[in-house]
Order: structure tokens, then sequence, then C-alpha cells
């Protein structure tokens, strides 16, 4: 396992961190402890975190633009105003089902959102991926346990995705400029009989795939074909999520959980839940901003 120059962003032993992000434009990272219904910011100059309680379990962020962020949530997608925390309902998500809650999640380059659901206990088959775009929620996908990996080519013609209690990465073709599947999934990377699972995911410039191994210590890095290329160590066991920050976004911020986690299993893992940067000698993309509307 490869090791890598790493930091401590924040200590802060997240529940169930996840759904992290970067805003160049304000050198930012965001990320959320679902659980625990905290949303989370870091000034990267200044390695500055604080905390915004939330009203209600929420995982995947994306910027609208410099004054309004866009959050999938438990019941519904909001706009959340960046000055001042409130949040407006923009569309229900699964509303009229209590069992399930949003997870993973990312937008693709043409301003398009996939994201997930699943049963607040990981029922199987309780979620779906779902995909936003232009005002209009569509169902993607059905049976889906623990949606993840959610991420995008670079050109947009290639969507992954796993449900984590498979243990495969998929890939699927869409449309670059809707993000709408043109073809079935197929599996790109069969991790069923591994060490830990697959979890949260992102993609670098160059089309190499960075995903978080649940259970595993570890962020693997496969190539558009499937071949794993690297795993790189992460202090903590349970890594979740990664993101590329930085001004040249040559950093990878990765977060971790001590969800499903006893006092004998925090205690061997002292840095359950922390936030890190790595690096990792690579160079990510920025982040898509979403479309709401026809603009």
């Amino acid at each position: 396992m490869e090791e890598v120059g790493t930091s401590i962003l924040s200590d802060w032993p997240c529940h169930l961190g996840e759904g992290c992000t970067y805003d160049a434009a304000t050198d930012t990272a965001w990320w959320f402890d679902i659980i625990e219904r905290q949303l989370f910011r870091a000034d990267l100059a200044s390695g500055a975190v604080t905390s915004h309680a939330l009203p209600l379990m929420a995982s995947v962020l994306a910027f609208i633009d410099d004054q309004r962020q866009f959050l999938a949530t438990e019941n519904g997608l909001y706009v959340r105003d960046i000055a001042d925390g409130r949040l407006t309902l923009h569309m229900p998500l699964e509303a009229d089902n209590a069992a399930t809650r949003s997870n993973d999640g990312r937008v693709h380059p043409c301003g398009a959102l996939w994201i997930g659901t699943m049963g607040r206990n990981a029922e199987k088959g309780a979620g779906a991926i779902y995909r936003f775009y232009r005002g209009e929620l569509l169902r993607l996908y059905g049976d889906i346990s623990i949606p993840n990996a959610i991420c995008f080519s670079p050109d947009g013609a290639t969507a992954y995705f796993t449900d984590s209690s498979e243990g495969v990465l998929y890939r699927v073709a869409v449309d670059p400029a809707n993000a709408v599947p043109i073809g079935d999934p197929e599996t790109l990377y069969d991790n069923s009989g591994g060490i830990g699972g697959l979890d949260g995911a992102v993609v670098d410039a160059e089309g190499l795939i960075w995903n978080a191994r649940w259970g595993g210590s570890c962020i693997d890095v496969y190539t558009p074909e499937g071949d794993r290329v690297r795993t790189i160590r992460i202090p903590a066991k349970q890594p979740s999520c990664p993101v590329f920050v930085g001004r040249n976004f040559a950093s990878l911020l990765v977060t971790t959980a001590w969800e499903g986690m006893d006092e004998h299993a925090r205690a061997a893992d002292p840095h359950h839940g922390q936030t890190f940067v790595l690096d990792v000698g690579a160079r990510g993309r920025p982040e898509p901003r979403i479309r709401l509307g026809s603009t």
C-alpha cells in the first residue's frame, strides 16, 4: 500500500463524514456528517474549519452560483443561501418514504446532478439513483441498496457508480449533453471478494477514478478500462468520499466515518471520522456547478 504525505484538515470525529466538494472561487472545502446533521466548511488557506447545524440529514452539496448552494437531503432537494444558511425546498425527493434518505451524488459536466437514495438502515433494494437537471427529476435505476461512487469522465460520456452492497464498480455510457444513460451498465471492476467496500469516488483530469474503500483504510485508483493502478493508505479504517482540492486541484481531501464501530473498534482506530488532505501527485478537476433552469 502506497504512503503519501497526509495531514489532518479536521480532527472532528464525524459519525458519517460524506459528500465532500470544493469551491475553487473561495478556496473552501465542504462536507457533511450525515447522521449528526452537520455541514462543515474549511478555509484551505487558513485551515479554519467551521460547522453549521442542519435541520435534517443531508449528503450532497453542489454550487449554483457564488451566493447559493444545492443540497440533497433525506426528503428533498434544497437551495441553501450561503450567507445565512437559509434552506428553501426546491423539489421533494422520496419525501413520501420515511424509510429512505439521500446518499452519494455528484454533478455531471453538463450541470446535471446524479443522486442516490438508500434505506436508513441500508435495507436491501430500498434505494434508487436519480438524475436532476433543469427542474426535472428522472429515476434512472431502482433496487439499489447503498448507492455510491457516482462520478463522471471528463468528457461527460461515461458515468460510474456502485451499489456498495454488491462490491461492483459499474460504468455506463451517457449523453454528454444531459447525463441520461444511453446504454446498459457494465462491470468495470469487481471487488466483491476483496477487503472493504466501494464507497465515494471522483475522477481526475486524466480520467482516473479515485475510489474510497470503506473498511480498507485506503483510496484505490482505477483506469477507465478497469485496471487498479494505485492503492493509497488512509489513516482511518472507513474512508468514505474523496474530492480534489486546492488552487491547482493537486491535493485529495478524504472524509471518513465511525458509523457501525463500537467503543473498542474506535479505540483501535484513533483517527476515526477525521478529514484528511493527501499529497497524491495527481491533478483533479473543478466540480461543475449545477443547472437549475434553462440558463
